[in-house]
């Protein structure tokens, strides 16, 4: 048990699970994304998209702990790895070099990850963690959307979770293995697109709400 602890916990070894655990978030975003725009099929079809998850019952527990899992894997390696790299060049260089394919989505990583976790309590106190009993969710969405500031911030948060996503898929796939020119050229492609949806498919929903709901 110790060799694989040492193993995960290497470089290489954090860096495989950063991977593992952001394309899982990427397939919990885009199936989020596909629940969540049923709020175009009108409110009662988002609460009975809502009451259809509940009714999972003790599954949908069992997702939420392996989110939370995966959420502190990939905290905490990112975290790691992020303070590592700036012990081994504790002075930087006054001109910012681009070399390498290095974009601003990858140099701001780090930063977009914290600015998204805060998000991510944010929005879970705003949605998960309210009382229910004497209304539903889309009446709790629909209020909250009535806060122009909470819809700028939503709609921020989502242009930085599209850099995110944009950066973290193809860098996962790179981790992984992938990194062949066969198949990077693709694989960049469609980091675009996911980037671009997730961003777009949820940054309209406060703003939809906020108009017509």
């Amino acid at each position: 048990m110790s060799w694989l602890i040492q193993t995960l916990w290497s470089s290489i070894g954090k860096k495989l699970m950063m991977a593992v655990t952001g394309l899982c978030f990427c397939i919990f975003l885009v199936g989020h994304l596909a629940g969540n725009l049923t709020i175009y099929a009108g409110k009662d079809a988002f609460d009975a998209y809502a009451e259809g998850l509940h009714a999972l019952g003790p599954l949908l527990t069992l997702i939420e702990l392996g989110l939370l899992i995966f959420a502190i894997i990939h905290i905490t390696t990112g975290l790691t790895l992020f303070y590592q790299n700036l012990r081994a060049r504790p002075t930087r260089n006054k001109v910012t070099k681009r070399g390498g394919g290095r974009t601003i989505a990858s140099a701001t990583m780090p930063y977009t990850g914290i600015i998204l976790l805060m998000f991510v309590v944010m929005h879970l106190i705003n949605f998960s963690f309210v009382d229910k009993s004497e209304t539903t969710i889309a009446q709790i969405v629909s209020q909250k959307f009535e806060n122009p500031i909470y819809v700028l911030i939503y709609v921020a948060a989502m242009i930085i979770v599209a850099f995110h996503v944009r950066h973290g898929f193809w860098s996962a796939f790179q981790t992984l293995g992938a990194n062949h020119p066969k198949y990077m050229t693709t694989l960049m492609a469609l980091s675009i697109i996911l980037g671009l949806v997730v961003g777009f498919g949820f940054g309209m929903l406060p703003l939809y709400i906020s108009l017509f709901s």
